[in-house]
This record gives structure tokens, sequence and C-alpha cells, in this order.
């Protein structure tokens, strides 16, 4: 084979961002003129989390009775890595509203063959349930980045949910696509379980961006299906993709979070942290904030960044100059040039074992989309 990363003669990787793919929320169309953004759930956020969810028309009766296992599963979710978890929020004025949650996990291979098999299950009150009660599937942190380095992970697509009065509006709709997007490239996945639609709209928005149903009679995936979509969607069902059928069948959308390079850089857990929310944009005093560290902090982990990168890549992190007009240029420049890369390799910020990385020198090469 030709070296890690080989695209099959691609000139580029694919465009970072498509809007189209629909794992969360069926939103059709209105136009807003508030301020969208995403960040990373704090334990604060879980309260309106949890009341959004149960009062969602369609998902809350399905948590019936486990509203504070969910609270609760997410409480501890927050303190590991096998997971995203967003909040959607909006800002008008002084005041700052949010409008919903993304939630994904990665678990392991013995609870993806449980909610492959039938009789199917409603996978987000499960996964409460069992967290919340000692018995979690999620991965630990070390688990989490040693397969993510090997054998590849397991993605579940647990909840993605808007309050309902911001359902219909189409730029709360893009914004969720393009973040769980964002959220899930760069790492090994195996197997992704999407989220399980509540609507007709969104299980057939699912089925023609790529994914694919699973077939409870035959346990396989499918792109076919019988029966009408309104009466799938009123019981547990599966869909979702495994990266064997995906690198069978180059070019859908979905596909595209299967793509995978190994990093280079080997960034530690904080360096990645800053990282990710330097991508968000942001002053170093405002990233301090956001962190809960000191702004000596974030600069001490700047220089170790920048030390780390130049080692690999000289030509994303050069050497500092003297003049102190210049020096904070080419500092805004190194920042935004590393920062560039950084959207278009995301494996850099995804963990895995750091006394592992080099061993493994024959990763999965990417599949090829032209």
């Amino acid at each position: 084979m030709s070296g890690a990363g080989d695209r099959g003669g691609c000139p580029q990787r694919q465009p970072a961002l498509p809007t189209v793919l629909l794992w969360f929320c069926d939103i059709a169309v209105e136009r807003s003129v508030m301020a969208l953004r995403h960040r990373s759930m704090r334990p604060k956020d879980v309260s309106d989390c949890v009341a959004i969810v149960a009062s969602h028309p369609v998902i809350g009766p399905r948590y019936k009775g486990l509203t504070g296992d969910l609270r609760q599963a997410l409480l501890q979710l927050l303190e590991h890595e096998a997971k995203t978890a967003v909040v959607f929020e909006e800002e008008g004025g002084s005041s700052v509203k949010i409008l919903g949650m993304g939630l994904s996990v990665f678990v392991n291979d013995a609870f993806m063959r449980e909610l492959k098999t039938p009789p199917f299950f409603w996978i987000g009150p499960e996964l409460a349930k069992r967290i919340a009660r000692g018995n979690s599937p999620v991965l630990s942190d070390e688990q989490l980045r040693e397969a993510n380095l090997r054998e590849g992970l397991n993605l579940v697509t647990w909840e993605g949910c808007v309050r309902a009065e911001d359902i219909k509006r189409a730029d709360v709709y893009n914004k969720v696509m393009a973040t769980y997007m964002e959220g899930h490239r760069g790492y090994r996945w195996k197997e992704i379980i999407g989220v399980q639609a509540e609507t007709a709209e969104r299980f057939l928005g699912v089925i023609k961006s790529g994914g694919m149903l699973l077939d409870p009679r035959r346990g396989e995936w499918t792109d076919s299906f019988t029966g009408e979509p309104e009466e799938i969607v009123k019981n547990p069902h599966v869909i979702g993709l495994s990266r064997d059928i995906e690198v069978r069948r180059p070019g859908s959308l979905v596909g595209m979070l299967f793509d995978y390079d190994p990093p280079k850089f080997g960034f530690r857990p904080s360096e990645q942290r800053l990282l990710l929310a330097a991508l968000r944009g942001g002053t170093d005093e405002e990233l301090a904030k956001e962190l809960n560290v000191s702004l000596s902090a974030v600069k001490k982990t700047w220089r170790a960044i920048y030390d780390r990168v130049s080692a690999e890549m000289p030509q994303l992190a050069p050497a500092p100059v003297l003049d102190d007009s210049v020096a904070q240029d080419r500092g805004k420049e190194k920042k935004q040039r590393l920062t560039a890369y950084l959207r278009d390799h995301p494996e850099e910020l995804r963990p895995v074992s750091r006394s592992l990385r080099g061993k493994d020198k024959d990763p999965a090469p990417r599949r090829a989309h032209c």
C-alpha cells in the first residue's frame, strides 16, 4: 500500500463540513437574525438539557420515568472523554438561550451487538438507565485512546434535541448538522449508529444521506425497506453504517466520517482542549476563561504546542523572531496557519494512547472518494 492516508489518487481531502447529513433533528425553513453558536456541555447546562428532552413531543415520552436517570447519566458522562456533548445556544442582546443539545457516546462491542439484536429498544433511555445505575457500556478513557489508535471505535448517536418552538428553523438545522460532522470527523470508526428518527421525514433524510436500516430478520444493513416510514419510526429501529460497508461504496456523505489518518503530533489532552477551543475563535484571555485556567497557563500550552508542531512540520510553526512588532504579527499568522491545518486534520485533536502511538505502523487507509 502507499502511505497512510492514501486516497486513491485524490488530490486533496474532502470539504470539511457538509450541512445536509440528517442525523439529528428535523428542522425546516425559517431564518433567524440572532447569533447561533455551539460549545461543550457543562454541568450547569444539564438541567436545561434534560428539560428540553422531557418536553419534546416525540422523544420525551420515550424517557417516561427516566428523566432522573438521564440527568445523572449526563453528569457522569461529562467527567469522561468517550462522548461528544454539546449545547446549541442563541445570543440576542444581553441574553443567551440554550436551544438544544447533541449527545453521542463511544460504546463497547457487547453493547453494539445487543442493540443490533431484536427486539430493538429505544437506545437513549436504555443508555441513561444503564449509566445512572452503574452498568455503563461507555468506554473508559484508556479504552477509548487504545481503540482509536488500533481496532477502531463504535459510535452511538444518543440524542439530538431542540426546543419545540425552534424545531422548524433552518439556521438551527444547519448548525446542528455542521456541528455533528465537525465533532465526529477524525476518529477511527468501526461502526456508527445514528439517532433513532422521530419523524418519517428525518428517517428518509438519513437513508438518502447514506445511512442504512438494520433489517431485524436478516441482521444486515440495507438501504431498502418494507413498510411506511411513518410506521417504522413509531417503534425502536436501528439506522447506521459500518466501515466494512462504506469502503465498498465510496462517495456517500455519511461515509466521509470514516476517513481517517493517524495523528502526527501526539498532542497532550490539555493541548487538545486548548486547540479545540481555539478553533471556535477567541483571544487567549477568552480561551483562559472558557477553559477555567490562567492566562499564563494558556500561553505556556501554546509554547508546548508550537514546539511539538515545529518538530514534525516546521513550516506550520516557524521559529520566533526578536522584533516585538514583527513577532506579534508572526504569532497571529502562525496560529491561523495551525488552526487551518487542524480543521482539515481533526485526527490531531482526537484522543489516542500516547504510549502506543508509533507502534502501529499500518493503520487502515482512507477510502477513495474520487
